[in-house]
């Protein structure tokens, strides 16, 4: 039989289908690699209990031709996603021992689909950073290492590296993570998988806790193309608890990835040519133009004249956001309390204790930046230059179908190598912040490797609401790259 955790969704689920295994055999595998890969810290909390029983259920309903669309599918769910009786802490001390009475809309609407759950993934506090070494329960470790014999614990990217880390290193055959300005695109390009965070809208947001409320998007991570197609038609849909979900229908996105790319424009934006660029992510840039040319579509220059601006419009629209939605962790109707000698000290007492450096740091950013004398100074002008980069993005579009573009700066850096610079760690979202803040459709998908043997992502934009466009662009690049490479850990063990 071949190794199980090595297929890709859609092999498990012909597989399944033709009865070479049941779900048992598939999710009982998976359960084994997690603990194999207990020392990646991909996961804060384990259910592998839960994930028996619930293949076993999921068995069941294909002997009784009832089976979803995941019918029975081991996938990580990130732990900011409200999972009803299993602990959900967002990383934080603060809701360490919070159990939700209720499921998102997203992760039910998986399990309704059949997905069997595996467990929760860390991430970055409260999904505030770039690289998962802001969780309160330890660093994530990327399964990759370096090609030049150093060792070196490199970070699997943020805020959703416990998702990135565990698919990359079969653990799990595909996981949720979420996008506030690049938290899906970028660790996927730094674990050498797939990942893509639809139109803001596309996915509900009820149930997710919440970090940025006008840029946060839910979206899949797998190791195809094909696989986060099938995720995210899963995932997506109508939610009339989430009064920013969209009220439009879902395509059946796996069906659109035919590879036909001829007549479509591709746009490079000569902005994203940054100063300091390493020549090797320049290189497959213009590899990926190369592939896609060869598809039969057309290159064509276009500009994003604003999008110089989008670091400093995130951090000061993003913090702002968070501000406002972390008041509500105060010790008094859930989550971690601390003694104090009246309200306000058991107020500064629980924050104090509960929050992390970073999530304080954004906290106090957001504070001013909202504080009366500063709110149209900073706030309300960096609202205007957001429509700017929008508007920048719709004018493009007259000239393109999609934008290619290099995911991330690098390739994945060492733990601790940023860490004394936060404007330097901030720096790792340049490519993927334009797309967040003008709620467009954005994937990542592994194309190459760096001169270290560590894996590279090529970006594709797409335009409102239109992730089958991205997805058969994604198709085409991942056919043309023929990105087969795994971590070193994984090739030592398939030898």
């Amino acid at each position: 039989m071949t190794n199980l955790t090595h297929l890709t969704i859609a092999e498990a689920l012909a597989g399944l289908k033709k009865k070479e295994f049941t779900s048992v055999e598939l999710t009982s595998a998976h359960v084994k690699a997690t603990e194999e890969f207990r020392n990646l810290n991909a996961y804060i909390t384990e259910t592998s209990e839960l994930a028996l029983e619930q293949a076993a259920a999921s068995d069941k309903r294909r002997a009784a031709g009832t089976a979803g669309l995941l019918e029975g599918i081991p996938l990580a769910i990130k732990d900011l996603y409200c999972t009803k009786g299993v602990r959900t802490t967002a990383s934080s001390r603060i809701l360490e021992n919070f159990i939700p009475t209720y499921e998102s809309t997203v992760s039910g609407n998986l399990f309704r689909d059949g997905a069997v759950m595996l467990g929760k993934t860390s991430l970055d506090e409260f999904a505030m950073g770039s690289s998962n070494t802001t969780s309160a329960y330890g660093n994530v470790i990327n399964p990759w290492t370096r090609n030049n014999g150093d060792n070196a614990q490199l970070v699997p990217g943020g805020s959703s590296g416990g998702s990135s880390a565990i698919v990359a290193a079969r653990g799990a055959m595909g996981a949720t993570g979420t996008d506030t300005g690049g938290s899906i695109r970028q660790p996927a390009s730094f674990c050498g998988i797939a990942g893509i965070k639809p139109t803001y809208g596309r996915c509900s947001r009820w149930g997710i806790i919440a970090f940025a409320s006008s840029l946060d998007q839910a979206g899949p991570f797998a190791r195809t193309v094909e696989d986060c197609a099938l995720m995210l038609e899963s995932m997506s849909g109508f939610d009339p608890k989430d009064s920013t979900s969209a009220n439009k229908p879902v395509p059946k996105f796996a069906a659109g990835l035919t590879g036909d790319i001829r007549g479509l424009r591709v746009g490079i934006p000569k902005e994203y040519n940054v100063d300091g660029l390493p020549a090797e992510i320049s290189k497959l840039w213009e590899q990926g133009k190369d592939w896609l040319k060869a598809a039969g579509a057309e290159i064509v220059d276009i500009t994003l004249p604003h999008s110089k601006y989008a670091l400093p419009v995130y951090y000061i629209i993003a913090p702002a956001e968070c501000s406002s939605n972390l008041a509500r962790y105060d010790g008094v109707r859930y989550g971690l309390r601390a003694d104090g000698a009246d309200l306000r000290e058991m107020y500064e007492n629980t924050r104090a204790q509960g929050f992390g450096a970073e999530v304080k740091r954004r906290i106090m950013i957001g504070t001013y930046v909202l504080s009366a004398g500063y709110y149209d100074a900073y706030y309300t002008k960096a609202q205007k230059v957001r429509r700017l980069i929008a508007e920048d993005f719709a004018k493009a579009y007259e000239k393109c179908d999609v934008i290619l573009s290099p995911t991330a700066p690098s390739a994945a850096f060492a733990i601790g190598e940023n860490e004394d610079d936060p404007i330097k760690m901030y720096l790792n979202d340049v490519f993927t912040i334009p797309a967040s803040l003008a709620g467009l459709p954005g994937m990542s998908v592994p194309a190459g490797l760096s001169s270290e043997g560590l894996p590279l992502g090529l970006q594709i934009i797409g335009r409102p609401w239109d992730e089958e466009t991205v997805l058969r662009v994604g198709g085409v690049i991942e056919t043309a790259a023929q990105f087969k490479a795994m971590p070193q850990s994984l090739m030592k063990k398939a030898a």
